[in-house]
């Protein structure tokens, strides 16, 4: 089969981890344990199909390695025609094979439903910078909205003039972290603000993160890493400010990450939320050294993942959205902030597997 480095690599590593998958399952210790079980026969579910077609592939080579040696050493006129005929089908049942092995990873993501927690944080810009993390905010869940995605707001810290300092939120359903994981970054947006009386065009930032929300037994925290602050509310103001101490800070201490929830009235549920959101944080950093211990990958990535790469400028005098990591732009800013987002997620997803298949 003929292929190259990177993706014999993924293969044959791909090969190796179902065998060590078959192990593991006929392990009476493993099988003791249902929560593992089920995760190690999901992930030999969904790696099946490519090993069998990289193993049918490995077989069509053998017989057509040997065919054609058998054609070298033969002088019978008969038998080698015979043989080149039986050799096109087999070449072209190989190069079916290819096409659909490399569609596999192109198109199998197993992280491509994964829910998500966005967190939308005012950059640079001031008040207008609120003003547009709120314009992004309902971006995405308009967006959500048309694609029948459950949406549950995490955590907020809302401004007098409308917009957010802040705001964290999940998101559930099909292809959701398919579809947004190019998000994360630093968008700007230049317009002249509701806040400008000299009509200047202002320049204002937003920071979007797209964080994947961990597996029950994907990640383990331990309760000596916590330290757990409860006090109380400052809430929205009037009749549905707390008077118990019911907002709660939780602080990683190895990491030092920090995350507070204070929207809900019971601390229990504004503690699980926390550890919601500091779950998603941890993994996400986890998942960031991996990449920079993994150069090559991180090649074929779109942009270099940091949050403070800028993405995507919003221009609204020219009604204009550049994304600055594939040199897309596209003249729809209205739609496209009323969550018409498709045009320039397909775009990104595109791009990213045309760079997969480049290597």
């Amino acid at each position: 089969m003929k292929k190259n480095i990177l993706l014999l690599n993924k293969l044959e590593s791909l090969e190796q981890r179902f065998k060590e998958l078959e192990q593991q399952l006929a392990d009476a210790n493993i099988i003791k344990n249902p929560t593992l079980y089920q995760k190690l026969a999901k992930e030999l579910s969904d790696i099946s199909p490519i090993v069998h077609k990289f193993r049918q592939s490995k077989s069509i080579q053998k017989q057509i390695d040997d065919l054609n040696k058998m054609c070298k050493e033969s002088s019978d006129f008969e038998f080698i025609q015979l043989a080149k005929s039986e050799l096109e089908e087999l070449d072209k049942k190989q190069i079916q094979l290819q096409k659909e092995i490399e569609s596999f990873f192109i198109s199998e993501d197993k992280d491509a439903d994964r829910d998500v927690i966005m967190e939308i944080r005012a950059g640079t810009g001031g008040q207008e910078a609120a003003i547009f993390a709120g314009d992004l905010y309902r971006m995405y869940t308009k967006y959500a909205i048309s694609k029948n995605w459950k949406i549950e707001e995490i955590s907020s810290n809302p401004t007098e003039i409308g917009g957010f300092k802040e705001i964290i939120f999940s998101l559930r359903g099909k292809s959701v972290y398919k579809r947004l994981q190019f998000e994360s970054g630093v968008h700007r947006v230049q317009r002249i603000p509701q806040t400008e009386a000299s009509g200047r065009i202002h320049t204002s930032t937003a920071t979007v993160a797209v964080l994947m929300e961990p597996e029950e037994i994907e990640l383990t925290i331990e309760p000596k890493d916590l330290k757990i602050d409860v006090f109380r509310s400052s809430g929205r103001g009037g009749q549905h400010v707390n008077v118990t101490d019911s907002a709660v800070r939780i602080t990683h201490l190895p990491t030092g990450f920090v995350v507070t929830c204070q929207d809900e009235r019971s601390q229990l549920k504004n503690k699980n939320k926390a550890l919601r959101v500091l779950r998603a944080r941890l993994l996400d950093h986890i998942n960031n050294q991996k990449l920079k211990e993994q150069s090559q990958l991180r090649k074929s990535q779109i942009g270099s993942g940091d949050r403070s790469e800028k993405i995507r400028t919003y221009n609204f005098p020219d009604r204009r959205i550049t994304d600055h990591r594939i040199g897309l732009t596209v003249y729809n800013l209205e739609e496209v902030l009323d969550g018409s987002l498709d045009v320039i997620i397909d775009a990104l997803i595109a791009f990213q597997h045309q760079q997969e298949k480049n290597g």
